[in-house]
């Protein structure tokens, strides 16, 4: 909602200048980046207080900073000529709209019906199109004071152009209006008989007997009173990262707080998970993470994400397609695939990310499964690779083999898992959760029917054993999609080629299911395949299958790669958010060599924050030396780089 909008919250708008006032602040420099850095050096922030200071001595204004990026543009930031002028504290302010200055004193219900309604609206005219305002617009003092406030509003852009912050800056006059007394509050001494009964005896025995609401307001709305301490780990180690950078905007003390790296790692936590943080530390950038603010940027943001192309040595012989590969650590496995005239292979190889000059190596393994292609592999337990199902010499299978790549002689040992197990199958899905759970779903079964069902295998057990997921309703039937997990238990499907009618077509559609509940159930959340589908806002990607699919620590998916009909650049990167309401898809344009082709057996997901792309040139998956890396922050870049 913008800072005009009609609704009759109590909260509100701005107002004007004189054309003289809008050269003279053209002249200023004011500063523009009002965006969360993680650490703009005292300098910076100086130099930004000077200017600020200067405006303010040579022709006193009134400032405010708003969040474009949040919903109806909280104000993050006011100077002290705006409080004064007005006579509301930042106290009461930080967090509105700026619309409640429309409202004639601190407790009216509604715009004021003198306030121009032409002028409102083209305030909001100017903020759906990201363009500077300048105009004049009737506001009022706390105490209802009528002013005309001549305004200048100015979109502040990011790098990629989108809007982030808008500076409002105020030039008050006293309106020549007669408009009578302020009327009463709605309630009789609100602030005094809410102390009465609800202050604890310390606060009390610190006021005067004869303090009035405006000392009781600034008592009471004392955010900026509480120890360091408290605010760090009682109040924003629970914020979301992008509150936090919001509050390092407001004042030097709390600038201050928000540049504290173990504050930063308890926001990550607290927001993703404690899982998700340890896979952060864990993963092949650990060591180099070099802030967790930073790092909390640019997983929030997206902003530092990028391709890059990389040559590996060594080689996979023979040569061979449809094979499945993931990451284990800072390693990437490869097992099995289809051989020339569809020979089902079942070697396995490695390449160690981490070493000085990279290559595939043989890897020799005790004991291998039967061979197969079209199966999926998993890492669980920090080590365990998994092999699920396949097409073999004879058909297809629905066996599972475990191998433990910490073990001094890496062995595969077949998993027996008893009755009930899934029918066998090839071109399935899966995902892990808790990392000791193996989950799979849908697939091309016998005579090439294809599956909807979803079965969850908990490998840590004594005697594992699958368990079917019962549900009422499952997304058609399908094969080629892709299962993400977010928020520890949730799972996201994406795509795939599924069933509709008598057709098998590419899908676009997303479906999710929550593990934890007692009686699960699909949800069917954007699409228009089926009856019920909302219709995906943004822009949703194309139709696809064989695709990748990454989940990342702040629970958003990424999409790209694939099978996809047309023109569409499999490269392109989409990206979902399952927690908004309603979800909308986003289309991410990202700098670097990107690949021509990208398919989700033969691309391994590594930490959460990457992506490596096996081949991707010219569509031949078997010149395994060239490597497309998708790198989401600059510190795995940086690593990989060094």
């Amino acid at each position: 909602m913008a800072w005009d909008s009609d609704t009759d919250d109590s909260d509100m708008s701005l107002g004007s200048m004189e054309e003289s006032d809008y050269a003279y602040m053209d002249r200023l420099e004011m500063p523009v980046d009002f965006r969360a850095d993680a650490g703009p050096s005292h300098k910076r922030y100086d130099l930004h207080e000077q200017r600020l200071e200067l405006l303010l001595h040579t022709n006193p204004c009134g400032l405010i900073v708003t969040d474009s990026l949040e919903p109806d543009q909280p104000i993050i930031y006011v100077n002290t000529v705006f409080e004064f002028l007005t006579g509301y504290t930042a106290e009461e302010i930080l967090g509105r709209n700026c619309r409640f200055l429309q409202f004639r004193g601190p407790y009216a219900q509604r715009r004021h019906p003198l306030v121009d309604p032409a002028t409102v609206a083209e305030i909001r005219r100017c903020l759906d199109e990201g363009i500077e305002f300048r105009g004049e617009l009737l506001n009022f003092r706390k105490d209802g004071t009528p002013l005309t406030n001549k305004l200048c509003m100015t979109p502040i852009h990011s790098e990629d152009g989108t809007i982030t912050h808008v500076i409002g800056i105020q030039s008050f006059t006293e309106a020549k209006l007669d408009i009578g007394p302020l009327p009463f509050p709605p309630w009789k001494e609100p602030l005094l008989e809410w102390t009465k009964h609800n202050t604890s005896e310390e606060l009390r025995s610190n006021k005067k007997s004869s303090a009035g609401p405006a000392q009781l307001s600034k008592l009471y709305s004392g955010l900026l009173q509480i120890s360091d301490e408290v605010l760090m780990h009682n109040i924003f180690a629970f914020l979301a990262p992008r509150d936090v950078a919001a509050l390092g905007l407001v004042c030097r003390r709390l600038y201050e707080l928000t540049k504290n790296e173990n504050l930063w790692r308890l926001v990550c936590q607290n927001a993703w998970g404690p899982d998700a943080t340890l896979a952060l530390e864990a993963a092949p950038q650990s060591g180099t993470i070099g802030s967790w603010g930073r790092l909390a940027r640019e997983l929030t943001t997206l902003e530092a994400a990028a391709w890059r192309k990389l040559t590996v040595g060594g080689a996979v012989e023979p040569s061979r397609c449809n094979f499945s590969a993931c990451a284990v650590g800072k390693k990437l496995v490869l097992f099995g695939g289809e051989g020339v005239n569809m020979q089902p292979m079942n070697d396995t190889f490695v390449l160690d990310l981490s070493a000085e000059n990279p290559k595939w190596e043989y890897m020799k393994v005790d004991c291998p499964p039967p061979g197969r292609w079209g199966h999926t592999l998993s890492c669980l337990n920090g080590s365990w690779v998994v092999v699920f199902g396949g097409c073999g010499r004879d058909g297809l299978l629905n066996d599972v083999f475990i191998v433990d790549l910490d073990s001094n002689q890496p062995t595969w040992r077949e998993v027996a898992t008893g009755a009930g197990a899934p029918n066998p199958r090839s071109w399935h899905s899966s995902c892990t959760m808790d990392g000791t759970k193996l989950v799979v779903s849908g697939g091309c079964g016998e005579s090439g029917a294809l599956l909807s069902d979803t079965f969850l295998l908990d490998l840590t057990m004594e005697k594992p054993q699958w368990r079917e997921i019962h549900v009422a309703w499952s997304p058609p039937s399908r094969l080629g999609h892709t299962l993400c997990v977010y928020e520890k238990c949730k799972i996201l499907m994406f795509g795939g080629l599924a069933k509709n009618g008598p057709l098998r077509l590419r899908s676009s559609d997303v479906f999710t299911i929550d593990l934890s509940e007692e009686e699960p159930k699909w949800n069917y959340i954007t699409g228009n395949a089926l009856p019920g589908g909302a219709t995906p806002s943004g822009t949703p990607p194309p139709p696809r299958l064989d695709h990748v699919a990454i989940s990342l620590p702040s629970g958003r998916i990424l999409i790209f790669g694939g099978s996809i009909s047309g023109l569409h650049s499999p490269s392109q990167l989409y990206v979902l958010d399952p927690k908004e309401e309603p979800p909308s898809w986003r289309v991410l344009n990202l700098p670097g060599q990107q690949p021509n082709f990208a398919w989700g057996h033969s691309t391994c997901v590594v930490g959460g924050t990457r992506a490596v792309v096996l081949g991707g040139r010219t569509g031949e998956e078997w010149i395994l030396n060239e490597l497309h890396e998708l790198s989401i922050t600059h510190s795995l870049t940086e690593h990989l780089s060094g």
